[in-house]
């Protein structure tokens, strides 16, 4: 879809049911209706994480392409890196209809999707059918139903180990019940022990080695945040990815919407996402790269998250409200500031102003 052709089809889409329109929005990229970036990124954007090659830190999250039948032209439209699912071991439908709400005023997104999915197999035989030409992620999670989510988190490795560049372990959504619980430390110690186990048996086998990042949820505390954060250094996790949507509607515009159960994204997420963003990098002392996530809507709250800490970022919200160009114009942005500051790439901008953003700075957006 062209950024015209994105003004255009915005009022449209933007008038059917949110999903109907994520639908259409998912159809067109499958048809080739998308921009397509016609020269490579400029090696100041470029990154080397966890042995990967990251042309530019843009990627899309987790929720935008839960099946994996996009990946090829999200890659054309000049992203970094693409992360797919969250996939679960059995198909399931997830919440009742509607479950996705737009709140114009705020920029922003509800959604109580809750981990629809249609499963492994399928999701497998999407990427199988693909030549996968960037950075793939595969955000990985329970059944609702399950018995034992350790297990499916780990059938998610063994299943996925193939395409997979890295694993994100969704243990942050607040649309299943119970999984949030996950991130408490003597249950996410469990769930790792799992995984890393699990990971070394599938070296053992003869796979590449894959690293495993942890989704946090930006509803902690400082102290549950501090607890969850010591056992993942403890499990010496490779990422963390901050963060999920959040249960808060605090400041929001449209009391009715603010009345709908699920987790919220996009603007008003930004600001709680970026202090939270801050706040690991500086206990992890910056050794882990972080991915941030959370109302990204333009330039320059871009840059903010990576002064925040972030060597990754994620979109998905943003584009709704922005379309395509949201794509080109951050990039523009962070090599602008590259220049400004006589920099070679963006490492010295990474975590460089976190003491600021952990002390509640004043709200950019």
């Amino acid at each position: 879809m062209s950024f015209d052709l994105f003004k255009f089809a915005k009022p449209v889409l933007h008038k059917l049911d949110a999903e109907q329109a994520h639908r259409l929005t998912l159809l067109s990229l499958k048809v080739g209706l998308y921009p397509r970036q016609a020269e490579g990124d400029d090696a100041r954007l470029g990154q080397t994480i966890w042995g990967l090659s990251f042309p530019n830190p843009l990627g899309i999250a987790a929720g935008f392409d839960k099946d994996a039948t996009v990946v090829n032209s999200l890659s054309n439209m000049g992203l970094g890196f693409v992360e797919v699912g969250t996939v679960t071991p059995r198909p399931q439908p997830g919440n009742p209809k509607p479950r996705i709400f737009r709140l114009e005023l705020d920029r922003a997104v509800i959604n109580r999707l809750g981990f629809n999915s249609s499963g492994h197999q399928a999701v497998f035989d999407h990427l199988k059918a693909q030549k996968i030409p960037i950075v793939l992620g595969v955000n990985v999670g329970a059944n609702k139903d399950s018995t034992n989510r350790a297990e499916d988190y780990v059938e998610g490795l063994q299943k996925f180990i193939e395409f997979a560049d890295y694993f994100t372990i969704n243990v942050s959504s607040p649309n299943t019940p119970g999984l949030r619980d996950l991130q408490k430390p003597k249950e996410l110690t469990a769930l790792l022990s799992w995984l890393i186990a699990a990971r070394g048996g599938l070296m053992e086998a003869g796979h590449k080695w894959c690293p495993l990042l942890v989704k946090l949820a930006p509803d902690m505390d400082l102290g549950e945040l501090e607890q969850t954060v010591e056992c993942l250094l403890e499990h010496d996790i490779d990422g963390i990815i901050i963060s999920n949507t959040t249960i808060s509607r605090e400041g929001l515009s449209d009391p009715v919407l603010a009345g709908e159960s699920g987790g919220l994204s996009g603007r008003p997420l930004f600001q709680k996402s970026t202090e939270m963003l801050a706040r690991v990098y500086l206990m992890t002392k910056g050794k882990i790269p972080l991915i941030g996530v959370g109302g990204i809507e333009s330039g320059e709250t871009a840059l903010a998250k990576i002064e925040a800490g972030a060597s990754l970022l994620q979109l998905y919200t943003g584009l709704i409200y922005s379309g395509p160009k949201l794509v080109e114009s951050i990039k523009k942005r962070l090599l602008e500031e590259v220049e400004r500051e006589k920099l070679r790439d963006l490492r010295p901008l990474i975590g460089s102003k976190a003491e600021h953003w952990a002390a509640n700075a004043p709200t950019l957006v």
